[in-house]
């Protein structure tokens, strides 16, 4: 079976911002999927699906279903209160659910703080659903999901939201809206810091508080985490994206604390703020209570996704088994003992390339994997720079919490990339709270004479601060600075754009692999526009990108 979706036409001019007819269509369809999204309202004291609803990890027969329901009005998330209640769940083709495939019923308890998941089998591949629960007499919204195409179906294409970094204090997530209103994804990637876990007031939009998150304290105990994730599922906009396509979720150091490894955080203080083992066992916890993921393993969320012959998508989990980030950027970041992935893990995903018999292999990665030397920035850029990655503000050449700081592991993978010829490798990253386009050269140093192992598309932030928030300057400014250094000490970075914020469309066909890069008109209003700015892709075989003047 094929994907009901087809390749790009002929080139679209670059300044046009015009959406393709067929996006237009799709969006129109969408409309009465938000329609139908509002959040149900029962009577007082009636149970209430407060928190919407959810789907997740698309197979070629199923999906996991999620919601939240509120049995009684003091069962708040985090509280430990309320009964057992009975959710039940129905799986139909049509949106008015009268051609139903699939039913069944679930128990929501506050021992998992009333959240649920059905992990619904039995269905057609490639084909679009549509799903509600119901509990005492109450109904959720209505919502669309969508199997992955069969394992050896030969699908002509397909598109992906890709995001990552949404914080709550700092603005509005118009990107999830803008996102939803599409109606055109296949499913939609969260590549990481889909919460953020500060205190009030500590990481805002250029240290304004946009929007108070709850609770207002750094949340640490697992009641803390529930609070967090819950204040995010009552966004309409992340609502409504979570109506319309299946998510495909990993986590990075934020679902946690800032720079998380598995024996602590820079952001946290051992014995003050209680041990991090409960803590990071709490976020884990309340992540897979609140998220509909299926955990590959217990306690982490690599795992892998099939889309036909097409492609298939290799999801990290790069803070379960990470040794602790490098101080400085001195030769400790070489060591062989010091790992990102950790062994079993990296086996794994190089197990996986290898065997891989699809057009293209995608990797869900949360921080870049691309070499990054910012030591030719002048002090006035590489202070605050250095401050958004978390690095000493006296000149470095590396960020130590993404792949630089664990260059054995890169180098192994690359090498295994090059010596059994696997291509058209992309990873797919978040973090960094700015766009890149970037090839993964086997050795930065000789590129471009050296040759490319993969190739890299970054997303930026939907809200959280990027450099010019940090600088406090107009938008563009410190991008029209910067970016021609970073491209110029960094010759296999195509295009980078420190300052805005946004989210990305990817686009795969047989011949290409194609991200549309957009950008938010202002981060802090509820209605902010969406524009395109940019369109890279790397061809069949290449191993490198290049720039194309026609969005999808």
């Amino acid at each position: 079976m094929t994907s009901r979706y087809r390749s790009a036409g002929a080139a679209q001019d670059p300044g046009s911002l015009s959406p393709r007819r067929r996006t237009v269509v799709k969006a129109a369809a969408a409309s009465a999927v938000l329609a139908a999204a509002l959040p149900a309202r029962a009577a007082t004291g009636a149970p209430a699906f407060l928190h919407g609803v959810a789907s997740g990890d698309p197979l070629p027969d199923g999906v996991l279903l999620w919601t939240r329901v509120t049995p009684v009005p003091e069962a708040i998330p985090g509280s430990g209160l309320g009964p057992d209640t009975e959710v039940g769940w129905v799986v139909a083709r049509d949106q008015a659910l009268t051609d139903v495939v699939a039913r069944g019923s679930v128990t929501a308890t506050a021992a998992s703080d009333h959240t649920v998941k059905a992990d619904v089998r039995g269905l057609a591949p490639a084909t679009d659903y549509w799903f509600r629960f119901s509990a005492g007499g109450t109904d959720s919204p209505v919502a669309r999901t969508r199997t992955a195409p069969a394992a050896d179906a030969d699908v002509s294409s397909l598109r992906f939201g890709v995001v990552s970094c949404a914080n709550w204090e700092a603005g509005y997530f118009a990107a999830y809206r803008h996102l939803a209103a599409r109606g055109d994804l296949d499913a939609w990637l969260h590549l990481g810091d889909y919460i953020y876990e500060y205190k009030s007031g500590e990481y805002a939009a250029r240290g304004k508080v946009v929007r108070p998150h709850a609770p207002a304290n750094e949340i640490l105990t697992l009641a803390d985490y529930r609070m967090r994730h819950a204040r995010y599922k009552t966004d309409p906009d992340l609502q409504a994206l979570h109506v319309t396509a299946p998510v495909i979720a990993i986590w990075d150091d934020h679902e946690f604390a800032d720079n998380a490894w598995p024996g602590g955080a820079v952001n946290h203080t051992e014995g003050a703020e209680g041990s991090w083992a409960a803590r990071q066992a709490a976020a884990k916890q309340a992540y897979f209570e609140w998220m509909p993921v299926r955990p590959a393993l217990a306690g982490t969320t690599y795992r892998r996704l099939r889309f036909g012959r097409l492609a298939d998508l290799s999801l990290l989990d790069l803070r379960s088994f990470r040794t602790q980030q490098a101080s400085t950027a001195s030769g400790s970041v070489d060591d062989p003992d010091r790992t990102l992935t950790g062994r079993a893990q990296l086996d794994w995903l190089k197990a996986g390339l290898r065997a891989s018999d699809t057009k293209w292999r995608l990797v869900g990665n949360s921080v870049m994997i691309s070499p990054f030397a910012i030591g030719s920035l002048s002090a006035d850029l590489l202070k605050p720079l250095a401050k958004l990655l978390g690095l000493p503000q006296e000149g470095i050449a590396l960020n130590t919490d993404q792949w630089d700081g664990y260059t054995d592991d890169r180098r192994e993978l690359l090498a295994h990339l090059r010596s059994n010829a696997i291509r058209n490798t992309v990873f797919l990253t978040g973090d960094i709270h700015m766009a890149w386009a970037n090839d993964v050269p086997v050795d930065a140093g000789t590129y471009p004479l050296s040759p490319s192992a993969a190739t890299e598309f970054v997303v930026t932030s939907v809200t959280s601060d990027n450099l010019d928030d940090i600088v406090k300057v107009p938008e563009g400014t410190v991008s029209a600075v910067a970016a021609p250094v970073i491209k110029a000490a960094n010759r296999h970075v195509h295009w980078v754009d420190t300052d805005r914020h946004g989210y990305g469309v990817l686009d795969i066909t047989a011949e290409r692999a194609q991200m549309d890069y957009y950008v938010l008109s202002d981060r802090t209003d509820p209605d902010a526009r969406s524009s395109w700015a940019r369109s890279y892709r790397t061809l069949s075989g290449t191993q490198k990108v290049e720039r194309t003047y026609d969005p999808v």
